[in-house]
């Protein structure tokens, strides 16, 4: 790899440190250690929160062209270094190379867009009521944001919150995941060689995750948090952030279900089917959870889903016929087995895959006839597994796929126009796939309902996450 990108330092203040004190990042597709990162303390933390706050009285005066020009050339770098980039990724989360070249392009998506539509931050006038002043609006950056970000998305993750930070003239203290720091040290670089001022970004790297999580929320120099995580983690920030009185967004977990009418097209509904189920093995908040497949068409889309479930490649990430890389760790693995036990035990027949293999790979899993009453119908897998349901009625298939306290992504298939408004309408999720298993865009915005978070990432409503709209009062 090259070194110039692949630092195991953390970034804080313009600078990258060591400290004798670390902990090591594993590969999961070997299981061997790929590299170490400095286990800073909450006293580190503090320090590049203090060194943001002091940054950012000079950012925000920036221009807004000048900040854009930065995330342009930080979009243009990105591009030259796209493979580089992508085998760091593959080596410290274990996704295919392919899909991390995937990755990379799309986390460099949010630089391209935040890089224009950062200056778009429109204010407005506003009439009078009374004619004797003068009224309008700006936009303005909230100041120092703190963004802690997941290990399934190390790039992506990072860029969609950095990007739209950074154009609004705010500064940014980063926490990724200790599985996947390399990502975010990486792009620290690239910022450093985009020209980025001192003290504006910082990576914090450390082990200590709820120590730095609580420093981060309730630190009273910190204006607003941006968390992508488990529900459990996001209510824990939330009322910690409640203390100081901060902004907040949280993506949070999912339970997406996935459904099949019977006037779908099948091969397509079967295509989309694999596009949303198995990125990066199943490890993504908007992957598939739940099948709902209505029962004319059952038998038709289990037979047509197994056969290209069985052809999928399991193996190294950086090997070029692989499709499917590992699991993160022990833990994910561990509840992968267990939800197929308990579906299998309450009546759940497999249909091919379902085995473990070596280390921490696993063989893609069709389960057909899984009970409503089964754990995988009410918690999130994150594995490849497709748990296939079966339904007689729209109303059923609604009420089924809204039958959980998330809301993130939902998919359906059909071709009857009126029943895509209807279902859509209905279905109680913040992003629905339409005869598609791919969601995600910069331009679109990116967030869920109930459980599953609060505020939006991408499109001009995540420029507005980092926004304050201040009113100004001129009498005439």
């Amino acid at each position: 790899m090259d070194n110039t990108f692949f630092i195991e330092k953390a970034y804080i203040n313009g600078t990258f440190i060591s400290r004798e004190r670390t902990f090591d990042i594993i590969n999961p597709a070997n299981l061997e250690k790929l590299g170490t990162m400095p286990d800073l303390t909450v006293a580190d933390c503090k320090a590049a929160i203090a060194a943001a706050d002091e940054a950012w009285k000079s950012w925000r005066s920036v221009p807004v062209g000048e900040r854009c020009a930065i995330v342009r050339k930080m979009f243009e770098l990105i591009q030259v270094h796209r493979e580089t980039l992508a085998e760091i990724m593959t080596k410290e989360c274990g996704k295919p190379y392919t899909e991390s070249l995937g990755e990379v392009e799309y986390a460099n998506s949010f630089m391209e867009w935040f890089a224009e539509e950062g200056k778009r931050a429109y204010g407005e006038t506003i009439p009078s009521l009374k004619g004797n002043t003068h009224l309008a609006t700006v936009k303005q950056g909230v100041g120092v944001v703190a963004a802690i970000t997941p290990w399934n998305f190390p790039l992506a993750m990072v860029t969609r919150k950095v990007a739209p930070a950074l154009v609004a003239g705010c500064t940014v203290v980063l926490k990724p995941a200790s599985q996947t720091p390399f990502s975010a040290v990486a792009l620290a670089k690239i910022a450093e060689l985009a020209g980025l001022p001192k003290g504006v970004l910082h990576v914090v790297t450390s082990k200590d995750s709820k120590g730095f999580g609580e420093e981060l929320a309730t630190n009273p120099l910190v204006r607003k948090i941006s968390f992508t995580g488990s529900t459990e983690v996001g209510k824990t920030l939330m009322e910690q952030a409640a203390s100081t009185i901060k902004r907040v967004s949280m993506e949070l977990g999912g339970n997406a279900p996935f459904i099949v009418f019977a006037d779908a097209d099948i091969d397509k509904a079967v295509e989309g089917a694999i596009a949303g189920k198995f990125r990066n093995a199943g490890q993504t908040c908007v992957a598939v959870n739940r099948f709902y497949i209505q029962e004319e068409v059952y038998e038709q889309f289990t037979e047509k889903l197994t056969q290209a479930v069985a052809k999928l490649q399991v193996g190294d990430g950086m090997d070029e016929e692989t499709q499917i890389g590992p699991l993160i760790n022990q833990k994910g693995l561990d509840k992968v087995q267990e939800h197929i036990v308990d579906a299998v035990s309450k009546g759940a027949k497999i249909t091919t895959g379902g085995k473990a293999l070596e280390k921490l790979f696993f063989a893609p899993i069709v389960l057909r006839d899984v009970p409503t009453k089964a754990l995988i119908a009410e918690e999130e897998t994150f594995g490849p597994v497709c748990a296939l349901f079966k339904f007689k009625t729209e109303e059923e298939a609604i009420g089924l796929a809204n039958q959980t306290p998330y809301g993130l992504a939902a998919y359906f298939y059909s071709e009857n126009i009126r029943r895509c408004h209807r279902v859509s309408e209905k279905l109680e999720a913040g992003m629905i796939g339409i005869n598609t298993g791919m969601l995600s865009n910069a331009s679109a915005p990116f967030g869920g309902v109930k459980l599953s978070g609060i505020g939006r990432e991408g499109s001009h409503y995540g420029l507005d996450e980092y926004l304050e709209v201040k009113y100004l009062c001129f009498g005439i």
